[in-house]
């Protein structure tokens, strides 16, 4: 299972300079610390799988989850003109809070840390997909902050659901066969920088595409 915060920080972007601007140049960094086994925050690698020891949190007595995570994603923005093209910079930041993140002693398996692995990836997934949407939207240099704002909000709503939808169809990773399915999506996905398998003209499922 995972938990998502709503209304992440996210910085407004100072407004460009009252310069003639002609272009508009979009730049996205993706923020990945060095694994600091003394941070709350660890940011999302490719290269570094979640482990059981990052979930810090006291599990909750009630309800039917043996583990959550607490995945989310944030940017921070700049902005500058060098003669007449306006940059644009976004730090996108994907991350999961340990102390917020927990699992019960009897689930420590590697098939339940795959089912939390999956919901950091949905995460990542998003972003990817949130980065196409900006890249396809025309900006201006009187209203992009709002826009990219606005695309941002966008894209928690479709994080939601997406991680909804992975719980729902596995019934919390209980069945197998749609867990496994879920992975090829996902990996899908993100090899090809957000764009989903049905948009790719197939389907996996046959029963989740795009809200």
């Amino acid at each position: 299972m995972f938990f998502l915060p709503f209304g992440q920080t996210k910085t407004h972007i100072p407004p460009a300079p009252p310069h003639k601007i002609i272009n508009i140049q979009l730049v996205f960094e993706d923020r990945e610390d060095a694994d600091n086994p003394h941070s709350d925050t660890l940011f999302y690698s490719s290269a570094r799988k979640l482990r059981w020891n990052d979930f810090r949190g006291k599990p909750s007595p009630a309800g039917p989850s043996a583990a959550v995570s607490y995945t989310s994603f944030s940017y921070e923005g700049a902005s500058s003109v060098t003669h007449d093209t306006l940059k644009i910079k976004l730090i996108m930041q994907v991350f999961f809070i340990k102390s917020a993140s927990w699992v019960r002693d009897d689930a420590r398996d590697n098939y339940a840390l795959m089912h939390e692995q999956l919901h950091f990836d949905i995460t990542r997934l998003v972003v990817e997909r949130f980065k196409q949407k900006l890249r396809q939207t025309a900006l201006n240099r009187d209203d992009y902050d709002s826009v990219i704002q606005y695309q941002y909000l966008q894209s928690f709503q479709e994080m939601n659901r997406m991680q909804y939808a992975f719980d729902r169809d596995t019934h919390h990773g209980t069945n197998m066969a749609a867990q496994l399915r879920w992975r090829d999506k996902i990996n899908l996905g993100l090899k090809n920088k957000g764009v989903m398998p049905e948009e790719l003209g197939y389907d996996l499922f046959g029963n989740f595409g795009p809200q």
